[in-house]
């Protein structure tokens, strides 16, 4: 019996949590604890503390199950890939987009993703929450922050990196700051979203300058952030790719771009996101790399 079937017969055993439990797919109890048995001869360890009503895993064995199960993921990924490879590209995808990276980067990109694969039938789920992507059948997601889930595979697509800008009109009507500290004369859109401040912090030269700043309108939503901006309410520091295709446009224009406005405590870098147990299929690898090149170019200084 090869290494890979006793190695899945453990896990069955461990998540099981009894050898009669595991064998209930058409093998029998002797059978199973002979599999788990010839994996531990073969270490000279014991994987399993056994009694009469259950057992559990020692030290050792609680590491090599942490190794195998990524082992077997990978196995089950590699294995629906290479049958992905002679799929077409085409069926439902049902995709879950942050608010505003959707809303300002995918969706005006989609035309082009849809023209080159007709034959996807897309669902757009427009949310800032983190769904579950098992549950709730979702095949890639836009997420922003950590990601402690081992079930999740990601793709960074963005890195943090934001610029202030504001209408032209605000810059007719109340000029041009030159510098950090003239913001605070200035109003400017303030993001009240949890961990996110007033207090905007730029670096020139080796030099770290901090600015409280304040305005008329403050707000949790991304969407409203940068509305507020175009309206010429006032100066608000999104990401790049948030304002790119305004300040392509010239609906917003950048200030201060001598300064590198830092990090601020709520940013995070922005991630694609699939369950690993699925594999990657063509359709999902297709989104993907879609996702990749749009905020690629979402992040390119305009030109």
């Amino acid at each position: 019996m090869d290494d890979f079937t006793r190695i899945r017969t453990f896990i069955k055993v461990v998540e099981a949590g009894s050898f009669s439990a595991a064998a209930r797919d058409n093998q029998s109890v002797s059978a199973i604890a002979r599999q788990v048995k010839a994996i531990e001869d073969e270490l000279g360890v014991r994987l399993l503390n056994r009694n009469t009503r259950n057992l559990a895993l020692t030290d050792t064995g609680r590491r090599f199950y942490e190794r195998v199960c990524a082992i077997s993921k990978d196995l089950n990924s590699a294995k629906a890939e290479a049958v992905s490879a002679h799929e077409t590209v085409k069926g439902p995808l049902r995709v879950s987009l942050r608010t505003t990276s959707g809303t300002t980067v995918v969706v005006p990109a989609l035309p082009k993703f849809l023209a080159k694969y007709p034959d996807i039938e897309l669902e757009v789920l427009l949310t800032d929450e983190r769904k579950d992507l098992i549950a709730n059948h979702i095949d890639v997601a836009l997420w922003i922050g950590e990601l402690p889930d081992a079930e999740i595979v990601a793709r960074r697509l963005s890195p943090t990196q934001r610029v202030v800008c504001c209408a032209p009109e605000y810059i007719r009507r109340y000029g041009t700051p030159t510098k950090p500290s003239d913001l605070i004369d200035h109003n400017c859109i303030v993001f009240t979203a949890p961990l996110y401040s007033s207090r905007w912090c730029f670096s020139r030269d080796g030099q770290i300058e901090e600015v409280r700043v304040r305005g008329s309108v403050q707000t949790d939503n991304g969407m409203v952030f940068l509305a507020s901006g175009l309206a010429g309410i006032g100066i608000i520091s999104g990401n790049r790719w948030m304002v790119h295709n305004h300040v392509k446009a010239g609906r917003l224009v950048t200030i201060l771009d001598e300064y590198t406005f830092l990090p601020r405590p709520g940013d995070s870098d922005l991630y694609a996101v699939y369950p690993s147990s699925r594999g990657l299929s063509r359709k999902v690898r297709a989104f993907v790399d879609f996702l990749i090149e749009a905020f690629d170019e979402a992040v390119q200084p305009p030109v």
